[in-house]
């Protein structure tokens, strides 16, 4: 099984932006000591407990400390963003680091209105643009524009890669002969569906491509269940007190989280935010993520955890590669 990471650079009570950055760089080296096969970083702005503002930025740096391991943005919000200046970007990362590089594609927000205000003058147009945007993109990364280059031109280009949640995106995607995402964490729709239809719509841009999927999914795995159920907590209920407007602390200890006092509607959320995690000691999660990939016939699974202790971070994902990649 290929197994991926998804990195959203969160900040636990005890730490500061630097110090979770510089986990970050961590943790993209333990994946690749461990064989996944790539590592991501989201784009997030103003938003309290997530650390990464500039995916390209980062890259630069996980890519100078490591070796092997596919890097990538998880994803370029793009409405913000000239396509030129992307391609630019992410050719110059290529350029550094031959055939790793990834540019993942989004449209969300990644914050609140007013950020999205002071990154752009006009987001909602430029969204309503994105189709135009995306296939300009294209034009750049694989050297097709008859006149302009996006120097360097590195000897492999960036692969490109549509993320999203919805048919809307995967049709998109397989329009135009991108990769596809899905985000299956963040969504409450059908991904088995919505995956089926990218593959059966994919029309190539390149001789000989096909279509590729990776299925995005929350995982906590330690070495028993109930290890699991505490150490999920935390992110459970810093989600929580998110939709209060109390978790601008970041992520909370284990014994933080169990303080915090529940009511009825906290259960209920609790139970509809463990329904979209896989929580649980090794030879469960396995189970689950085989007859996942089973079931959607996907090609790779990309894991998002997120853990107040980088160590119980590095233990869930060193589970599943001990469990799962061969």
């Amino acid at each position: 099984m290929k197994l991926s990471m998804l990195d959203q650079s969160p900040i636990s009570t005890n730490q500061n932006a630097q110090e979770a950055l510089q986990e970050s760089m961590n943790l993209a080296r333990l994946g690749e000591s461990l064989g996944y096969s790539r590592y991501w970083i989201a784009e997030h702005h103003a938003l309290p407990g997530l650390a990464c503002s500039a995916p390209e930025v980062m890259l630069g740096y996980i890519g100078a400390n490591t070796k092997n391991i596919r890097i990538g943005s998880g994803a370029v919000l793009l409405p913000y963003y000239k396509p030129y200046k992307v391609a630019e970007t992410y050719n110059l990362l290529a350029t550094l680091f031959p055939n790793r590089i990834d540019v993942g594609i989004g449209r969300a927000p990644g914050g609140p209105a007013e950020a999205s205000n002071a990154l752009s003058d006009n987001y909602l147009q430029h969204v309503y643009k994105m189709p135009g945007l995306v296939n300009e993109l294209i034009k750049y990364v694989d050297n097709k524009d008859a006149i302009l280059q996006a120097s360097p031109l590195p000897q492999v280009s960036p692969e490109l890669w549509m993320l999203g949640t919805s048919r809307k995106s995967a049709s998109f995607a397989a329009e135009n002969g991108l990769a596809y995402c899905f985000g299956q964490f963040m969504s409450d729709d059908n991904g088995e569906e919505i995956i089926q239809h990218y593959r059966h719509s994919f029309q190539p841009r390149k001789n000989g491509q096909k279509p590729y999927v990776i299925l995005t999914l929350s995982v906590i795995c330690a070495e028993t269940t109930q290890e699991a159920e505490d150490i999920a907590l935390s992110v459970i209920v810093w989600e929580l007190q998110k939709e209060n407007g109390e978790g601008n602390r970041g992520v909370p200890s284990v014994e933080e989280a169990k303080e915090f006092q529940l009511n009825q509607y906290h259960q209920e959320s609790i139970e509809r935010m463990k329904n979209k995690m896989i929580i649980g000691n090794p030879h469960e999660v396995k189970s689950k993520l085989m007859e996942i990939q089973s079931r959607t016939v996907v090609d790779e699974i990309m894991i998002v955890t997120i853990t107040y202790s980088p160590k119980d971070k590095h233990r869930s994902y060193q589970l599943l590669a001990e469990q799962c990649i061969k």
